[in-house]
């Protein structure tokens, strides 16, 4: 008789087993592939923070995937927003391959956007062809190519001179979130203010939350920053032109000195990306994003991140 695989929510309990899911899935899929699963350390722990950050957002609306004896085989991260549906990281067990584990829990995901009257959106890896081949099947359309982009900070700051528009840059309050929502759905036709003021309020994880502003007041662009020792990364933003993007990354750097992280940059802004070649940025992967219904007319600089993910 085969396994029955039951697919729940996420409970207090499950933390951990998932972690450990999340590490092992990730250092087998980069090893077995590229040969580059050290890149992800040999503990676990550091990824509880992924289920404890979702679940302080939204309770209830992680996917999990569990055999008969209870063991966990796949987990799927989403979140509702206003406008739309966003989907985390989706990963099964190396064990549980082949089985629809992953299709199912993004079915499911699916289902409940379609209930909603919303599009579902994500960040998935151009390296993966097999979880970019299961996203364009179930009905998601790529559109922007962005560069996973890998920095390490000097203890000192960057070396370069602050760039143009730094002066407008300050750390964003809970006053802000709103103001920044508005900005978002008016350059990309999306609006998320319970994360913006979850990033304000700082209560699990640790982040920051920057804003930059025209002479008027008005915002030009934002940009969010995990400082946690798990998972130093620094996204979502929005800029809504290069010269706003670069300041805005600029300063979110020199808050992380000594550190080594990733962020994500759009390909076709190109004076952006390479200016953080010359600060020392390197490529290491390729991501697109994609939806179930693109957003016609979208603009700006986007800075796209893995927690919470939204595309």
């Amino acid at each position: 008789m085969s396994e029955t695989i039951e697919f729940t929510p996420l409970i207090a309990a499950d933390r951990d087993p998932i972690a450990r899911l999340l590490h092992r899935a990730l250092v087998h899929w980069y090893e077995s592939r590229l040969g580059q699963g050290a890149r992800f350390g040999d503990s676990h722990e550091p990824f509880t923070l992924f289920p404890e950050v979702y679940e302080a957002l939204d309770p209830g609306e992680c996917v999990t995937a569990r055999t008969d004896s209870g063991e966990i085989v796949g987990v799927c991260f989403s979140h509702e927003r206003e406008t739309h549906v966003s989907v985390g990281i989706v990963a099964t067990s190396p064990d549980a391959g082949g089985r629809g584990i992953a299709k199912k829990m993004m079915s499911l995901v699916l289902e409940k956007a379609k209930r909603l009257g919303k599009p579902a959106r994500l960040v998935s890896s151009l390296l993966n062809l097999d979880s970019f081949s299961l996203y364009t099947r179930l009905g998601f359309v790529p559109g922007a190519i962005f560069q996973d982009l890998l920095i390490t900070v000097p203890e000192t700051g960057l070396t370069a001179a602050a760039p143009t528009g730094i002066e407008r840059v300050r750390e964003a309050v809970l006053a802000d979130a709103p103001r920044i929502a508005d900005f978002e759905q008016s350059q990309q036709g999306i609006r998320r203010e319970k994360d913006f003021a979850f990033f304000v309020r700082n209560e699990v994880g640790a982040w920051r939350l920057l804003v930059s502003e025209a002479a008027d007041g008005s915002v030009k662009g934002f940009l969010g920053m995990s400082t946690h020792p798990s998972c130093t990364m620094i996204g979502p933003g929005v800029a809504a032109d290069e010269e706003t993007a670069i300041a805005l990354l600029w300063k979110a750097l020199d808050g992380l000195r000594g550190k080594t992280l990733v962020f994500l940059a759009p390909c076709a802004a190109s004076a952006l990306v390479r200016t953080a070649y010359g600060w020392g940025a390197r490529n290491v992967e390729l991501h697109v994003a994609q939806s179930t219904a693109p957003v016609a007319g979208a603009k700006g600089i986007v800075f796209p991140t893995f927690m919470p993910e939204t595309a």
